[in-house]
């Protein structure tokens, strides 16, 4: 039979694809050779072989356990091959049912031949386009104990990928405890042993699956923790990986496991494998004479590492440099280095005001920021606003770098532009602290439309964003001018605010009545709002003061009470409430201290005796029994504490006292 060469069309050759189906295993092995050369390295040929329909027949061939090992391995093969083609050549084949029979010969055929090899292979490639076929691989104890033993017992060749194939398999909790379970984390750490260094074939995969296994799962990173191979734990062989002479990408891999396993909670932010081991070795990634994938990663995984601990990031801060290689990395032309670089700010700069300084004076960072808002890359403007989330915690740099940048107009054009829900949830954090009362950005971002968008946040169902949304309207509302008030209510709507106080997220209550309070500020402008407004507020304020909120949020709509009665007309609305009048009573004898605080705080603004009408609202008041209260309150050791508040509110009352 005529040889086909990798250039002949296999759509020309019907006679030579008429012999995969010959009976004679000696035409049908030729032909698969034929077969596997002309679709090696041609998408055009794998395209055409799919098209033909002769995918089934190599299944067939690859499962067939009569036939000889020759040919199962060559129609194996052949399928590894077409598993590289087109996104859409590998859709058919998944269709098609390819990589169901795959894991099934995992099942029967023995582990160490070279048919295991070339099924594993096989199978990585289809696991290598994503989206991987996950669900092709049950959660089947059974079958992972299976592949665990393949991980252990397999040629070197079939161990690195069944582990690489696991590694991208394990995407969640039940996936990890069932690995877990099965031995995976042995078989990843007799990967990563040996007297000198593991070959990086052999130790990525292992590193790969380590951190699928522990990123975010405390009871696997702790069962890691204490998982030995030899004489050496995981922790321990990944820390003799993160040092200078082992290849780059197995330090980072190392590093990055350490890193998910004490994010995890199973090593402290103390231990010396991660001071000592995990951090140095990723600033030292960071750096310029790194390449820059290296680098982008490294950058990323050591945001994470510091994300949430004050001493990590201080440590951090001062590695390596760090501050000047995340600047050049900022600088590189990839969108996954500017990300990893924006997000390790980001984490750096999360509590400490003296590295936010650092960071911000960081040549040319402000216009990366900005820019990075507005590059094209979604990642990347995600990361850049996280970036500016964090420095924007800085009351410094509030009132002079984020001005002088304007850093407001991006972020606000960001927010406009229908970003998805993480990007409005990060954004819209950014924007309460742009909208804090010393804020240079806040009446410029009045005029471009902030109290309309924050209001339409409000309306969000995700509660993160309704909190930004009424957080951020809290701050634009402290000290605001009396216009900006009255916008922010007509905008907001009564209705609106009375569903935000029925709102499921605690939170959300609060600030909507921290935004109550804060508007309810000033004499002349509280008299204003409840000249509008009167019985939506005190309705608002009975609701929760007769409802079953927590202490906190009764604890706001009694300081609400108390800034109307700082107002000239808007005390005489509490004093015409009887409801409200015997709740103060109630709350002045109450046990908890934070609302005894606040009760005493409304009635000594009302019974101020230099106000107008004082006597009659004093004896109205001694009426009802607050008088009486107070006494009582003052009696009390519990509340020694506030004797003098109490002693001063007596002594308003004329003849009462």
């Amino acid at each position: 039979m005529q040889q086909l060469t990798i250039f002949m069309d296999i759509e020309s050759s019907r006679s030579y694809i008429d012999e995969l189906y010959s009976s004679e295993a000696d035409k049908t092995l030729e032909a698969l050779v034929t077969l596997k050369n002309s679709v090696i390295g041609s998408n055009r040929q794998k395209s055409s072989v799919i098209r033909q329909g002769i995918v089934p027949r190599l299944v067939q061939l690859m499962s067939d356990e009569t036939l000889d090992a020759d040919v199962r391995l060559q129609a194996t093969i052949t399928i590894g091959s077409l598993a590289k083609g087109t996104t859409e050549d590998v859709n058919t084949l998944v269709e098609q049912g390819v990589v169901i029979s795959l894991v099934e010969l995992l099942k029967t055929i023995l582990i160490d031949t070279k048919l295991m090899e070339a099924v594993l292979s096989a199978l990585k490639s289809f696991f290598l386009h994503p989206p991987a076929p996950v669900s092709a691989l049950p959660v089947d104890m059974k079958l992972l104990a299976r592949l665990t033993q393949i991980a252990r017992e397999g040629s070197l060749n079939s161990r690195a990928s069944i582990v690489r194939i696991l590694s991208i398999w394990c995407g969640g909790p039940l996936e990890q405890e069932a690995l877990s379970s099965s031995g995976a984390l042995e078989a990843a750490a007799a990967l990563l042993s040996s007297d000198t260094s593991p070959p990086p074939n052999l130790a990525l995969p292992a590193l790969d699956l380590l951190a699928a296994m522990c990123f975010e799962n405390a009871k696997v990173s702790q069962i890691a923790l204490n998982t030995w191979h030899g004489d050496k734990t995981i922790p321990e062989l990944l820390t003799f990986l993160v040092s200078r002479d082992k290849p780059l990408p197995v330090a980072l891999g190392a590093a990055r496991s350490l890193t998910f396993i004490h994010r995890a909670g199973a090593l402290p932010p103390d231990d010396n494998r991660v001071v000592f081991g995990a951090l140095p070795c990723l600033a030292r990634l960071c750096t310029k004479d790194m390449p820059e994938d290296i680098r982008a990663t490294a950058a990323e995984t050591l945001a994470y590492l510091a994300e949430v601990d004050t001493s990590l990031q201080r440590l951090a801060a001062i590695s390596n440099h760090l501050m000047c290689s995340l600047a050049d990395i900022v600088d590189c032309p990839s969108a996954a280095a500017k990300e990893g670089a924006f997000k390790c700010f980001a984490s750096l700069g999360a509590n400490d005001e003296d590295i936010r300084k650092r960071i911000i004076e960081t040549h040319g960072l402000m216009v990366h920021v900005v820019y990075g808002m507005n590059n094209p890359e979604p990642n990347v403007r995600l990361a850049a606003v996280r970036c500016l989330h964090s420095l924007s915690r800085s009351v410094q740099q509030l009132r002079t770098t984020f001005q002088d940048h304007a850093v407001w107009r991006p972020l606000m054009q960001l927010l406009k532009d229908s970003p998805d829900t993480e990007l409005l949830t990060v954004g819209s954090s950014t924007l309460c602290n742009l909208l804090l009362e010393f804020s240079p950005a806040k009446e410029p971002m009045l005029d471009q439309g902030a109290v309309e968008m924050l209001c339409n946040l409000t309306k969000k169902p995700e509660a993160a964003l309704r909190l930004n949304g009424i957080w951020a309207l809290m701050n634009m509302a402290f000290q605001a001018e009396q216009k900006v008030k009255q916008r922010i209510l007509c905008c907001l709507g009564t209705e609106q605010m009375f569903r935000l106080l029925g709102d499921s997220d605690t939170r959300v209550i609060m600030k909507t009545l921290g935004l109550l309070r804060n508007l309810l500020s000033t004499r002349q402008h509280i008299d204003a709002i409840m000249s509008e407004y009167s019985s939506q507020v005190m309705q608002a304020v009975i609701v929760v003061l007769e409802g079953s909120y927590p202490t906190e949020v009764k604890e706001q709509a009694l300081c609400i009470l108390g800034n109307l009665g700082d107002g000239e007309k808007a005390k005489d609305l509490i004093m015409e409430n009887e409801d409200v009048l015997r709740k103060l009573v109630d709350y002045l004898g109450h046990p908890e201290i934070k609302l005894q605080e606040a009760a005493l705080f409304v009635a000594g603004n009302l019974v101020w005796r230099e106000e107008a009408g004082a006597a009659a609202r004093q004896a109205r008041l001694a009426e009802v029994g607050v008088l009486r209260a107070l006494k009582m309150l003052y009696a009390r050791q519990d509340s020694a504490h506030l004797h003098d508040k109490v002693t001063t509110a007596l002594a308003q009352f004329n003849e009462f006292t």
